[in-house]
C-alpha cells in the first residue's frame, strides 16, 4: 500500500515520510487512534516507504519488487502478528503463522479498512475473543533474529496490540528493549489502558487522529461512485470513522426510512391521530422483526439528541441538514418529565419483538402511550 491509497491524513503521512528521510525512523513506534481513522493503512504505507528503495519525497515508487511484494503482504522481511483463536481447521495452540493466507485474503480484500470483530467474523471463531500468545512472540523473536533477506529493514507490525496475553506482552517487551538491528516494530491498538505500561513506554506515540469529513466524502466518490449528497451525510453521520461511514453509505436507503418513518409516526401521536396509529402499526409488520428494532432504536437516538439540543451541545450532533432540524423541532418534548419512561418504552418494546411480540400490538401500545408522554411538562 502506499501513502496515497490512505484516506486522508495528511500530516501525518508528513511525518512518517520525515523521519524516513531523515533517518530518524524509531525502532518501536505505537500507532494509537480509533477505530476507522486508517491505522493499519498508515503502518503498510509506511512499511512499504521504509521497504522501498526506489521512495520518492512523497510515497514509495509502487512499482518495485519490493514494493510489488509489500503491496501482497508477502515480503519476506515484512511480518505481522494478529490476534486469533482456534476454528474450524485450527483446534488447537493458534498463532499467527496459521493464519497468514487468511490475512493477506482479507487485508487486501478490505485495503486494511476493517475492525477486529470484522476480522474475527471472517475466521468464524464465534463468539470468543482474539489473542495473541507467548507462541506468536516466540515466532516472530526467531525471525528477527535472522539477517534481512533483501533490504536494509525488518519490520513487524502487530495489528492490535492490546491483545496480547501477559506472557505474549512480556516476552515482546524484551525484544523492544533489546531490539535485533534495523528492525522496526509497528504496533496498533485502539485501547491505550490495556497494554502494558512497559510496552508503552518503550514506543514512540504516533497519534492518528478521526478522519476529516471531506476526505471520507471523496473517498466514497472514488471508492463507490455514490453522488456528492450521499457522501456528504455519510461523512457527517460516521463522525471521522471511515467503516461507520461505509456502513452508512450501504444502509443510506435503510436509514433514510428510518427517518421518514420515525417523523411520520411522530406526527401521528402528536396530532393523537388514532386510527391512523392503528393503520400505522398494522402496516409495520411488512418491515420485518430486524428492521423494526433498528427503528426502535433509531428513535432511542432521536431521544439521546434531544438531550444534546436541550443543553445547547447541538453541535456535536452531527447529523444531515433535514434530520438535524427535525431533531432540533423534536427535542422540546423531550424532558426530564418523560425522558426517562419514553426511553424505557421503546427499550422494552425491542425486548418484546426480540421473544417474537406481534409487531402491530407493541408498535399501537408504544403509539398510545407516547400521546400521553410527549404533552408531559
Amino acid at each position: 500500500m502506499q501513502f496515497k491509497d490512505v484516506i486522508g491524513q495528511s500530516a501525518v503521512k508528513q511525518r512518517l515520510i520525515q523521519s524516513v528521510r531523515e533517518n530518524h525512523v524509531s525502532h518501536a513506534q505505537l500507532f494509537f487512534g480509533p477505530a476507522g481513522c486508517g491505522k493499519l493503512p498508515l503502518a503498510l504505507a509506511y512499511a512499504q516507504y521504509i521497504l522501498c528503495p526506489n521512495r520518492t519525497e512523497t510515497d514509495s515508487c509502487g512499482v518495485c519488487p519490493t514494493c510489488q511484494k509489500v503491496q501482497k503482504l508477502a515480503h519476506p522481511d515484512l511480518h505481522f502478528v494478529i490476534p486469533t483463536n482456534t476454528t474450524k481447521s485450527v483446534k488447537s495452540n493458534p498463532e499467527s503463522d496459521l493464519f497468514m493466507e487468511e490475512w493477506r485474503e482479507f487485508t487486501l480484500k478490505n485495503e486494511g479498512y476493517f475492525s477486529d470483530n470484522d476480522w474475527y467474523t471472517f475466521l468464524e471463531i464465534e463468539n470468543k475473543q482474539g489473542y495473541m500468545s507467548v507462541r506468536d512472540a516466540a515466532s516472530l523473536l526467531r525471525k528477527l533474529s535472522m539477517k534481512a533477506y533483501e533490504g536494509e529493514y525488518k519490520i513487524a507490525i502487530i495489528w492490535m496490540a492490546e491483545k496480547m496475553n501477559p506472557q505474549c506482552a512480556n516476552k515482546l517487551l524484551k525484544l523492544l528493549e533489546e531490539p535485533p538491528a534495523k528492525t522496526v516494530f509497528l504496533l496498533i491498538a485502539e485501547d491505550q489502558e490495556e497494554l502494558l505500561a512497559t510496552i508503552k513506554s518503550r514506543t514512540a506515540l504516533v497519534k492518528i487522529p478521526v478522519l476529516d469529513s471531506a476526505s471520507i466524502e471523496q473517498a466514497l466518490q472514488k471508492r463507490y461512485g455514490c453522488d456528492p449528497q450521499q457522501a456528504h451525510d455519510s461523512a457527517i453521520i460516521s463522525e471521522g470513522d471511515w467503516l461507520t461511514a461505509c456502513r452508512s453509505f450501504k444502509d443510506f436507503e435503510d436509514h433514510k426510512l428510518f427517518f421518514t418513518t420515525f417523523q411520520q409516526w411522530m406526527r401521528l401521536c402528536f396530532r393523537a391521530a388514532y386510527s391512523e396509529l392503528i393503520d400505522f402499526s398494522a402496516n409495520i409488520k411488512n418491515l420485518g422483526r430486524e428492521k423494526q428494532k433498528e427503528l426502535l432504536n433509531y428513535g432511542l437516538r432521536i431521544f439521546n439528541n434531544a438531550l444534546l439540543f436541550n443543553n445547547n451541545l447541538s453541535e456535536i450532533v452531527m447529523l444531515p441538514e433535514d434530520e438535524k432540524k427535525f431533531n432540533a423541532n423534536f427535542a422540546p418534548f423531550v424532558n426530564p418529565a418523560n425522558l426517562v419512561q419514553i426511553a424505557g418504552l421503546f427499550e422494552e418494546a425491542i425486548r418484546q419483538i426480540e421473544r417474537n411480540g406481534y409487531a402491530p400490538l407493541i408498535f399501537t401500545d408504544v403509539s398510545f402511550k407516547m400521546i400521553g408522554l410527549l404533552k408531559k411538562k
